[in-house]
């Protein structure tokens, strides 16, 4: 199945870049870097999430790119970014260092924003040099810092050992997806999405998670699983946003109010009232103006622009 299955029009379907680079990480895997918009203009980066590619962010990116310079990349092993035996939170959090190194100027800050497993991206970074070096202000989008599987509400039974078994094997299964047929859309529209979604938000989506190699998702799944980023919250000291939906069973609002409690620097919390775990893509509008509003109280354009 290709790596790029996307929608072709619409808002969802992804725009072009002005340009296009590749960023090497520490460990010497590439990633597949996009670069939209004005060059001297306020700058945004967009960390997605895991089985997605930078075409997860294609509403903002349409919205931002007017008047941002808006830094969008593939996670390794997801879109254009090639697969990596190294499926590390520390390889993530080397990832968007990378990506910060390769696109930003010294010194020149920017918003970072992170949805599900790019929002662990950015916990995983905070004490990095270059993150802190660059990072303006965060935007946390459908994400947790531990417990993902035990706390997952995709199988509906009560909290236990059976639940958190079943969650595991079906979030870590090797099957191939397959193609996006109408069971496919239903199925990942109960798992991904609130009850309301629109046909198509669940086809943007369907379409996004169907093209990761099930290779990729199955490794990065093991890691998420084991994941525990709970220090990372404490370390991630710019002002963040956390947005969440109410009926998220991936990353259900018990990690955002977790987060919230935790962070140093929680400047605002959304709970958004029967949207799944693909916030940027239920609430496209919001999302993009919570960026908006980061960008505009936090954040500066480069020097010399």
């Amino acid at each position: 199945m290709s790596r790029l299955m996307h929608v072709s029009s619409g808002p969802y379907a992804p725009p072009e870049p002005v340009r296009v680079l590749t960023a090497t990480s520490a460990d010497g895997a590439t990633l597949h870097v996009e670069v939209h918009g004005p060059e001297d203009a306020p700058a945004v980066v967009l960390a997605h999430g895991w089985t997605c590619s930078t075409a997860f962010w294609a509403a903002q990116i349409r919205d931002l790119a007017a008047d941002h310079r808006v830094i969008a990349y593939d996670q390794r092993g997801h879109g254009r970014s090639p697969a990596s035996p190294a499926c590390t939170i520390d390889g993530l959090a080397d990832d968007l260092e990378a990506v910060l190194k390769a696109t930003l100027a010294p010194g020149e800050k920017a918003v970072i924003a992170g949805h599900s497993m790019g929002g662990m991206t950015v916990m995983a970074s905070a004490t990095r040099p270059a993150f802190r070096e660059h990072a303006a202000a965060v935007l946390l989008c459908s994400t947790g810092s531990s417990r993902l599987v035990a706390e997952s509400t995709v199988v509906p039974l009560r909290p236990g050992r059976l639940r958190t078994w079943l969650t595991r094997n079906i979030l870590g299964a090797r099957a191939p997806l397959g193609p996006v047929t109408p069971l496919a859309r239903r199925i990942l529209k109960y798992a991904t999405m609130g009850p309301g979604s629109a046909p198509h938000m669940v086809e943007a989506c369907a379409r996004i998670v169907h093209a990761c190699p099930r290779k990729v998702r199955h490794a990065w799944s093991n890691v998420l699983d084991l994941l525990d980023l709970d220090h990372g919250v404490r370390e991630l000291r710019v002002p963040t946003v956390v947005v969440v939906g109410t009926a998220d069973r991936l990353t259900p609002p018990v990690h955002a109010r977790s987060l919230v409690a935790a962070l140093p620097n929680c400047v605002d919390s959304t709970e958004l009232p029967g949207l799944g775990h693909m916030t940027p893509v239920e609430a496209p509008d919001l999302v993009t103006g919570r960026i908006r509003d980061l960008v505009t109280t936090y954040a500066t354009i480069k020097e010399g622009a």
